[in-house]
């Protein structure tokens, strides 16, 4: 068995390759991050061809930086969303900033907007990252407007389970707001 602290085995195997410079296995980082990565961009930067634009220099720069990735550090998947994050952010920045001399507003309502975009897309990350009982169960109470009783029945448990699975994901939820960067990166990437 594992230890906790160690990365999957295909973690540490796709950063090998990649940094072997084998092409196959860019292709299968993208199979299996590029949902994640145009989602986050997309949620960030709320333009479908900039969040085209940004996923292709995200996948550039895993390309090119594979060394980055420290394994210590937490799964790839959390590398992959705080790589996108990083750049999204960067670009909104920049976006941001060049339409300030043309009136666009101030530095601090710049930083305000960045702000949340970052909250966003790091709760955008979070639903999506959940295990699928917490995020059914908050389906179930926030789009579908159902009590912990009603979310109960619906999801076969009991209403003690429910009322766990909703303060759970609740919890999981607000930590979008405690940092700028998805979970377990810090902000170093």
């Amino acid at each position: 068995m594992a230890t906790k602290d160690a990365p999957p085995r295909w973690d540490r195997k796709m950063q090998q390759r990649l940094a072997r410079g084998e092409a196959a296995a860019l292709g299968e980082l993208y199979d299996r991050f590029a949902s994640l990565v145009h989602g986050l961009a997309h949620r960030v930067l709320g333009d479908e061809k900039a969040a085209d634009t940004l996923t292709r220099e995200v996948f550039t720069h895993l390309w090119e930086h594979p060394e980055t990735y420290d394994p210590k550090k937490g799964p790839l998947r959390t590398w992959v969303a705080g790589v996108t994050h990083r750049l999204a952010v960067q670009r909104l920045r920049d976006s941001e900033a060049a339409a300030l001399p043309r009136g666009g507003g101030s530095v601090a309502e710049l930083e305000r907007r960045v702000r949340r975009a970052s909250v966003a897309a790091r709760a955008d990350y979070i639903v999506h990252s959940m295990p699928a009982p917490l995020r059914a169960a908050l389906d179930l109470a926030y789009f579908q407007r159902r009590d912990y009783r009603q979310t109960a029945t619906d999801l076969g448990v009991t209403e003690d389970e429910a009322r766990r699975r909703l303060r759970l994901g609740l919890q999981l939820l607000s930590t979008a707001h405690d940092a700028g960067t998805p979970p377990g990166r810090g902000g170093a990437v």
